[in-house]
């Protein structure tokens, strides 16, 4: 499998929630999906409504699908204010585990490490992955248009039936929107599999608390 990076001269297919996901033919992602209670209802709707504030003081529409584009070419400074203040936050809120905190359990996170590895190099190539306490980090690269987003929901479909399962539940397991970002170069690919490898290391997490792996 032959993969790209990000192309802003190719057709990028653009989908908004609260987030927005752009998705490219045959590219590498840096996603993340996180377990439902993993932050606050309060804290992020306040960390929604700091971000909407500032991309509109900065000429943004945050409603329209390809904000994003937007952004991407304001000035250097300000795109790195956004990434300090939104960006690195919205991880570091996840890092400050919130929530159960389930997959902390072993037998739980392999429940996970085992669905992203079962068609690792026949409908993805993994690059790294981390499964943290309360959310998941992976770097794939994932063949076709449009993959990603079901390659995404799949993952997250049937770990929480599996893990419901485990823990003898039923109901929402994971949090419905997942965090993506289309990676640009080489030298990205990089950052991201080191920010996965250096996670844990990050949330002072300890050994067993975790499950990390990259190429």
């Amino acid at each position: 499998m032959e993969f790209r990076f990000f192309d802003p001269s190719a057709k990028t297919e653009i989908t908004h929630g609260h987030l927005p996901h752009w998705e490219q033919l045959n590219a590498f992602y840096f996603i993340t999906w996180r377990t439902a209670d993993s932050i606050p209802k309060e804290v992020f709707e306040k960390w929604h409504a700091e971000r909407e504030t500032w991309l509109r003081s900065h000429g943004i529409d945050p409603s329209l699908e390809d904000w994003q584009r937007e952004l991407e070419i304001l000035p250097e400074n300000e795109h790195q204010e956004f990434y300090r203040l939104f960006t690195a936050k919205w991880h570091a809120m996840l890092d400050e585990c919130h929530g159960e905190c389930v997959l902390r359990r072993p037998e739980i996170s392999q429940i996970v490490e085992n669905s992203l590895r079962h068609f690792d190099e026949e409908r993805y190539q993994l690059e790294a992955f981390v499964i943290m306490p309360n959310h998941v980090h992976v770097l794939a690269g994932i063949p076709g248009r449009g993959a990603m987003k079901k390659m995404c929901r799949g993952w997250k479909n049937f770990t929480a039936r599996e893990i419901n399962r485990a823990l003898g539940r039923r109901g929402q397991f994971w949090q419905w929107e997942s965090f993506d970002h289309l990676v640009r170069s080489p030298a990205s690919l990089e950052k991201f599999r080191k920010y996965i490898l250096n996670n844990p290391v990050k949330a002072r997490l300890r050994e067993g608390e975790y499950r990390a792996w990259a190429k």
